[in-house]
């Protein structure tokens, strides 16, 4: 038997008598968007077009964008934060629980860049998704899109943090976590706060 997690509802008693909207409406009007789960080419979309009306809304305030992610697809990453490059308004990027991979990538190039004292980030360099096969031109082809990706990737988190290509390098070899002081120590982050 399945069951279905459905969002919070809010129950408002308004002049038109009683409402009921979802909470991401809410959130949405309070300028709040949300990467919860793997970064995809859906939930990528929601986020977007999220920032995107919002900055038809008001082109200068900011919007607040919350990540708990164990990362996902690099093309869906790219275009999101393409996005939030082009942006008028700031994001500021709040890390709740995991940023890890290209969720990492999205946390740090936000304008503003806040950790909960038990988040933590999680950097490395891009995954092969599925096996890797088919004639030796196709696998070098697949070898080298993967190097210029990880060149990419590198750029933006060199950008973002201050540090240089061969310190990145160095960090995203293999998998490494910082916590949350430590994210802020190496510059991934601005600051660790108790209040949202």
């Amino acid at each position: 038997m399945s069951t279905s997690v459905y969002p919070p509802q809010i129950i408002e008693e308004t002049n038109l008598g009683i409402q009921r909207f979802d909470i991401r409406d809410a959130m949405l009007a309070s300028r709040e968007l949300e990467l919860s789960g793997p970064v995809d080419s859906e939930s990528v979309a929601v986020i977007i077009r999220g920032i995107l009306y919002l900055q038809k809304v008001d082109a200068a305030a900011p919007i607040t964008l919350f990540i708990n992610s164990p990362g996902g697809e690099v093309s869906s990453g790219l275009a999101l934060y393409d996005v939030m490059q082009a942006a008028s308004c700031p994001i500021r990027t709040v890390c709740l629980g995991l940023a890890a991979s290209m969720a990492a990538l999205l946390f740090i190039a936000g304008d503003t860049r806040d950790m909960l004292p038990h988040s933590r980030v999680m950097v490395h360099d891009p995954l092969i998704s599925g096996g890797v096969g088919g004639s030796a031109l196709s696998v070098k082809a697949r070898a080298d899109d993967l190097m210029r990706i990880r060149d990419i990737t590198a750029q933006v988190i060199a950008q973002h943090s201050g540090m240089d290509l061969e310190q990145v390098f160095e960090i995203t070899a293999r998998d490494t976590y910082f916590e949350a002081e430590d994210a802020v120590a190496a510059h991934l982050a601005d600051r660790v706060i108790n209040t949202l």
